[in-house]
């Protein structure tokens, strides 16, 4: 690995004024001279500063006498919260923020004093010990370089180490792809610019599976399978596996192996298409769990009432699809964590409470591959679920599945497939690799493999609670910043107060020493460090949800709900509001894309490549709104893009009356209450999804308009953004005119036609191009599922029980 930076935490003279400085300015050089760049910070506050920032560090040489700089010792800025020199307030940084990192501890001439008076951990932390004056710069300089080449060859995880070795051979390519490196795209004028776009290192690296040197992932062999079995360690599965079509594919992958036709799966009425995409495929017979709701619209946790084994066994006896299953026992039961607004379980609660209806249990932590690496998510990730967390021989197998590229780092669909089994339903290797290969391809993209690889080996060790503490950190203090800047509005007193907030608690209490902190003013260190700080206490107002258990469910940080002015966690509407649309729009115009709009909550992302750079920028586009809406300014300078579209319909409105307007349409059709009703009054099951697959394919469905869709059998999920959950799930029925369903989906058309350029997000719906009506696919009055078509007999007495194989 060429280059690499040295960290030089050293005063000017520590060896004294006479020739000190001058023989460390020589191991500068010859540092430099051997191809490493030298960053060199006169005191502990500076050397900080580089750790932080400088990701490439591949060595430090420290001085234990270095002085401490502002706050150097104290336990905020990497110190124990006692005086010691600078250089361990460095070393203990160090350890936090790098595994391994070779450390050169600078020695004055009196050495067996200087070695007496240092703690013992110093030893157990540094790789060796440099008298400056004792010994040549050039050699000096050679152990330096040495224990960083070193550093920086053991610091690659293995399938990448392995593919740049390969790409440095400089082999010609036999095989496919047939860009052969790139140099097929040199040929055109087209080619070329793509070529010089990537560069020319993406192409070499496009490798096809002929060749052995780096393993088959099929195979799960050679470097590739030791990337996934290092994977597997970092993450704290059994196994791992890479997946290449994104979390997607994960999950229809473990849905495919885990439950068969006609066989009972329990499924979050909270999850993603994929997940029935896996129903279609296998033929499951899916009953579904019901999440509770809030005042807002978001979706919460699966209830504990509702998970327990009697009210599971209660929901399928009353489940018309189970009448039809080969067994009235659930093989398979998924589980959305954390929730897509940030709401992590208790995993081995979770476990422990469906343990008795199912042997399955796959957790869909599509936006939680983070959550091993920081002590706030502690047990509520699927692979806490263990024989030393949950003993006996009722725990499930558990999968968990999971979006590494989401919030890791790592390209997109990329994803990892971690297991743990247990000796109940055992996964044998080679059976869950046939699903594994049916959902692969043969053409894998080794850039791909490479960045699961370095995904995970950047969460290896204490860099991975670093990078995630970062995340959280940033978090708070966006959370902060939101609730301060109302105050100090409110004590300014010369404009309009404050009308954005952030869904959180109001109020956090330090569990140490019982004191209760406002969260605008809590200790940053309280709240990144204390998960109580974080919990969904049973009936607390200000997350909205019913039903909920001590310490059950937790408000993941990094999430960051947005909340607008119009209606409350408890559903309460306001006179007065600002749909959180409305505000998204405008936040586009600046070139800030959010990751998902309720009717008044924005949800913003914290990933690891968040700073405050970014969040400022956000803060700031927030205070513009706020002074546009405070003016009632045009729209034609709020939102100039949406009034050159519908020019009749917004032309002459102010931002202030247009969300009078939309508020007043949303509350007067009570948009929020009818979400309610439609997802949790769930829409009558009729038939298994694959026999409506079947359906679709083979010309037996049709597309009606709402006013005909009554009674009818859906052929397609619906799925309606916001809140982004499937509303309608194939062969289930639409149920009365005046019931739920198409009261909500109405409500849907309706605000549709009355606000253009603010269209929900609704897959499965079509929308007809001259009336503006909404179209569902349903199955055909003519095509009725009978016994051949869309059920099997029961299974015969005496036949294999999947739940112990």
């Amino acid at each position: 690995m060429a280059g690499g930076t040295v960290l030089f935490a050293l005063p000017e003279d520590p060896l004294g004024p006479d020739s000190g400085t001058e023989q460390l300015r020589r191991i500068r050089k010859a540092v430099e001279e051997q191809g490493l760049e030298v960053r060199w910070a006169r005191t502990a506050t500076d050397a900080r500063a580089v750790l932080r920032t400088e990701a490439g560090l591949a060595a430090a040489v420290v001085a234990w006498e270095l002085a401490p700089g502002e706050n150097g010792g104290n336990a905020k800025n990497g110190g124990n919260g006692k005086d010691e020199p600078g250089g361990a307030t460095v070393l203990r940084q160090i350890g936090r923020r790098f595994k391994n990192l070779p450390v050169l501890l600078v020695m004055t001439d009196e050495a067996d004093e200087d070695l007496d008076h240092l703690p013992l951990w110093v030893s157990e932390t540094v790789v060796g010990y440099i008298w400056p004056l004792e010994d040549t710069p050039a050699f000096i300089a050679g152990r330096i370089a040495g224990a960083a080449r070193a550093y920086q060859e053991a610091v690659l995880p293995p399938f990448f180490k392995a593919l740049r070795r390969f790409d440095d051979a400089h082999e010609y390519s036999w095989h496919t792809p047939a860009h052969a490196g790139g140099v097929a795209f040199l040929k055109s004028s087209a080619g070329r610019a793509f070529f010089d776009y990537y560069g020319e290192r993406l192409f070499r690296s496009d490798l096809s599976i002929s060749v052995e040197e780096l393993g088959s992932l099929f195979e799960h062999t050679g470097p590739i399978g030791d990337a996934e079995r290092n994977a597997a360690r970092v993450f704290g599965a059994d196994r791992t596996y890479f997946v290449l079509h994104g979390n997607s594919t994960a999950d229809r992958m473990v849905g495919h192996y885990c439950v068969s036709h006609d066989e009972i799966a329990l499924i979050d009425r909270n999850c993603h298409k994929s997940v029935l995409h896996g129903l279609v495929l296998s033929g499951a017979r899916p009953v579904y769990l019901v999440p509770t709701r809030n005042g807002y619209g978001l979706a919460g946790p699966l209830p504990p009432a509702g998970i327990g084994a009697t009210a599971v066994a209660d929901r399928i006896a009353r489940n018309p699809l189970a009448q039809g299953a080969v067994s009235p026992r659930a093989e398979y039961a998924v589980v959305t964590n954390s929730t897509y607004d940030g709401l992590c379980y208790d995993a081995v609660r979770v476990a422990r409470e469906l343990a008795p209806s199912t042997p399955r249990l796959h957790f869909d932590e599509a936006w939680f591959a983070y959550a091993r690496f920081h002590p706030l998510y502690a047990g509520r990730y699927g692979m806490s679920v263990g024989p030393d967390t949950f003993g006996g021989p009722e725990r499930p197998t558990v999968f968990a599945t999971q979006s590494t590229h989401k919030l890791l780092a790592a390209l997109s669909q990329s994803a990892m497939v971690h297991v743990k089994p247990s000796p109940r339903a055992p996964v044998e290797h080679e059976r869950f690799n046939e699903a594994f290969m049916m959902h692969g391809t043969t053409s894998p993209l080794y850039p791909a493999i490479a960045s699961l690889d370095v995904a995970a080996g950047m969460m290896d060790g204490p860099q991975g609670h670093w990078l995630v503490d970062e995340a959280v950190t940033e978090a708070i203090r966006f959370r902060q910043a939101v609730v301060r800047t109302g105050r100090r509005i409110a004590v300014a007193g010369d404009r309009p107060a404050w009308f954005f907030g952030v869904w959180q608690p109001e109020t956090v209490t330090d569990p140490a020493t019982g004191q209760q902190h406002t969260f605008a003013d809590a200790p940053a260190d309280l709240l990144r460090s204390q998960p109580s700080c974080w919990r969904l206490e049973p009936g607390a107002d200000w997350h909205g949800f019913p039903g909920l258990g001590e310490d059950y469910a937790l408000l993941d940080p990094v999430k960051v709900t947005l909340t607008c002015p119009g209606i409350d966690a408890t559903g309460r509407w306001a006179d007065e509001g600002i749909p959180a649309r409305i505000l998204t729009a405008y936040l586009a115009t600046r070139n800030i894309v959010v990751e998902k709009t309720d009717t008044y909550t924005t949800l913003i992302l914290f990933s690891m490549g968040i700073t405050k750079g970014k969040w400022g920028t956000l803060l700031d586009a927030l205070m513009d709104f706020k002074a546009l809406h405070d003016s009632d300014a045009p729209l034609d300078r709020v939102l100039p893009g949406l009034l050159a579209q519908h020019p009749l319909r917004y032309d002459g409105i102010t931002l202030r009356e247009l969300c009078r307007s939309m508020h007043d349409h949303l509350r007067r059709t009570d948009l929020v209450t009818l979400l309610d009703r439609a997802f949790h009054e769930l829409p009558e099951p009729v038939t298994p999804p694959q026999w409506c697959y079947q359906q679709l394919i083979r010309g037996g469905t049709e597309r009606v308009r709402l006013a005909d869709a009554p009674g009818r059998v859906a052929a397609a999920m619906v799925t309606v953004t916001p809140p982004g959950i499937p509303v309608l799930m194939p062969g289930e029925s639409t149920g009365a005119p005046d019931g739920p369903l198409l009261r909500y989906l109405g409500a849907l058309e309706s605000f549709d036609r009355a606000f253009p350029g603010f269209r929900s997000e609704t897959h499965g719906v079509t929308t007809d191009p001259e009336t503006g009506d909404y179209m569902i696919e349903c199955v055909r009055p003519d095509r009725r599922p009978g016994l051949a078509e869309g059920a099997l007999p029961r299974q015969a007495a005496g036949e294999a029980d999947r739940t112990t194989g």
